[in-house]
Formats: C-alpha cells, sequence, structure tokens
C-alpha cells in the first residue's frame, strides 16, 4: 500500500511537470522578443547609462513578457478549434491536447492580474498602457481578428503600445517618429503575416481564419509594397529631422541597415514561404538577426557618440 501511495505521488507530480512544460510552450517565450521595443524609449532618450532607468526598462520588459504570455493563452483558447485545422498551430499544447484548457485559464489569470498589479505599482501611465494592450488583445481574439484589415492595424496596435510603454515607464517624451515608424513597420509584418497564411493554408485558409476570406495575395502583395515604401521614407525622414538627433545627421548611416532589413524580410516571405512567424523568422534567419544587431549597435553608437554634435 505504501508503494503504491508513493507511485501515486510520483505519478501526480510527473503529470504536473508535464502540465508546467507545456504551459511555458503555450507562453510563447520566442515571441517575447516582440518586447524588446520596450527598450526602444531608453536608447533613443540617451539614458542608456541611467542606472535607474536601466533597471526600471527591464522590469517594464519582463512585465510585458508575462502579460504578452497571459493574453497568447488567451488566443489560443479562443481559438482552439481554429488550430485544429492548421497544419502548424495544430501542434500548439491547447490545440493538441497537451495542456488542459483549465490549467491555461487559470495560468492566464494569474499572469495577467499580477502584472497589471505590479504595473500600477512601477508607474500609473506604464499600468495604463499594460492595461490598454491587454484590452486590444482580447477585443482582438474575440472580434477585432474578423474585420478586415482592421485585424493587422490591431496588431501594429500592440506594437505600439510596446514601444509607448518603454517610454511612459521611465517618464520620457514620446517623439512621434517613434509611433509613425513602429505602426509602419508592424503593419509591414503584419500584412506578411496574413499573407504568409493565405499561401499556406491554400484552399483551407478560411476554417482555420474566416478573415482570409477577405484577401488576396495579389491584394496583399500591394499592401506590403504601399507599406514597405512607406516604412523606409518615414524612417529615412526620421533620420534627419527628428529634433533628439545628432544636428550632423550621422543617424542617416543606419539607412542601409533599414533598407536590408526590409529586403531580406520580402525575400523571406515570397522566395522562402516564410513569414507566418517573424519572431522565430528573426531568431533563425542569421543574415536578419545580424542586420537589427548592427543597426542597434550602429544607432545606440551614433546617438551617444555625436549627440552633442
Amino acid at each position: 500500500m505504501e508503494k503504491s501511495g508513493v507511485q501515486e505521488a510520483g505519478g501526480t507530480q510527473s503529470i504536473g511537470m508535464v502540465s508546467l512544460k507545456y504551459l511555458l510552450i503555450a507562453a510563447r517565450p520566442k515571441q517575447w522578443t516582440k518586447n524588446a521595443l520596450v527598450f526602444f524609449g531608453l536608447i533613443f532618450s540617451m539614458n542608456l547609462f541611467n542606472p535607474r532607468m536601466v533597471a526600471l526598462t527591464v522590469v517594464g520588459f519582463v512585465v510585458f513578457c508575462a502579460i504578452s504570455s497571459g493574453v497568447y493563452l488567451i488566443n489560443d483558447l479562443a481559438d482552439i478549434q481554429n488550430d485544429r485545422r492548421h497544419p502548424v498551430k495544430s501542434r500548439r499544447p491547447l490545440a493538441s491536447g497537451k495542456l488542459r484548457p483549465s490549467v491555461a485559464v487559470g495560468a492566464a489569470s494569474a499572469l495577467l492580474v499580477g502584472s497589471l498589479f505590479i504595473s500600477f505599482r512601477l508607474n500609473q501611465a506604464f499600468g495604463f498602457v499594460a492595461l490598454g494592450y491587454v484590452a486590444l488583445n482580447v477585443a482582438y481574439s474575440y472580434g477585432l481578428k474578423h474585420i478586415v484589415l482592421v485585424d493587422v492595424f490591431a496588431i501594429a496596435g500592440g506594437f505600439v503600445l510596446r514601444a509607448m510603454a518603454g517610454a511612459v515607464i521611465i517618464a520620457v517624451p514620446i517623439s512621434p517618429w517613434l509611433y509613425a515608424c513602429t505602426v509602419l513597420g508592424a503593419l509591414f509584418l503584419g500584412f506578411g503575416k496574413r499573407r504568409h497564411e493565405l499561401i499556406l493554408l491554400e484552399g483551407k485558409a478560411t476554417t482555420h481564419r474566416p478573415i482570409l476570406e477577405e484577401y488576396t495575395a495579389p491584394m496583399l502583395d500591394q499592401l506590403i509594397t504601399i507599406v514597405t515604401a512607406t516604412t523606409i521614407m518615414a524612417y529615412s525622414l526620421y533620420t534627419f529631422s527628428a529634433p533628439n538627433l545628432p544636428r550632423n545627421n550621422a543617424m542617416m548611416l543606419t539607412i542601409p541597415f533599414v533598407l536590408y532589413g526590409a529586403f531580406r524580410y520580402l525575400y523571406l516571405v515570397h522566395l522562402k514561404n516564410a513569414g507566418g512567424s517573424p519572431e522565430e523568422m528573426l531568431l533563425k534567419d542569421k543574415p536578419l538577426l545580424f542586420d537589427v544587431l548592427l543597426w542597434v549597435a550602429a544607432s545606440a553608437t551614433i546617438l551617444y557618440a555625436f549627440k552633442s554634435a
């Protein structure tokens, strides 16, 4: 009897560890790379060497990682039936049945409530931005994703709120260029994601994501072309007209990195049929990752080396 009790306890522990494993997978840690936008406010306000602001930004990044994981769990719960018809998403823990919905609900609630509590304790403005991010994503999961074009704008809004959070947590002014470049870059990624889903699923696209019925590959190609050109133009204008940049226009030297990143992404979308998961593409495609790292390094060097120029 005693041996049986030990086995039962061990079995319960094993089940708990399995649930924790799949819960971590469902939290999508690879997508935490998107929350790096929180650091933009720190870098571009030239406070990278301010210990207090660095600490606040790191905490903000961690909080947004927890919030985004809670949001991903909610999104997977809302999409569980559609994900089961997707060749890739059907392997997600909830869609495959490896993670119980009740466990996901409990974890999402804990992550969101705990993170929002910490957000408001850190900074009221940061708390409201975090709350807005949660509200936008819940609205997306249960309604906005079914409205053509609005679905992609909602995704872009999430990127803007991440960047905004990084500015408000350290109480620095938010540049209008931050809004413009972030929303355009996010639309660029969002339309690429829709194109990938449409091409990958072909005739079954609408059974997985009904809104794809409102899109066609030629239409998405045109939208991507427009957004690509606008993004590059907006970033180029930023490099020589933003008031907080070095007066010698050295920031223009970072334009080639943005051009290469956009062209590399288009190459991957059109020739390698990628784009379904931009964050995984960034981690897997070494030329793209290297380009992003070079852009960050070049931007930081120019900002701090020539800040009085």
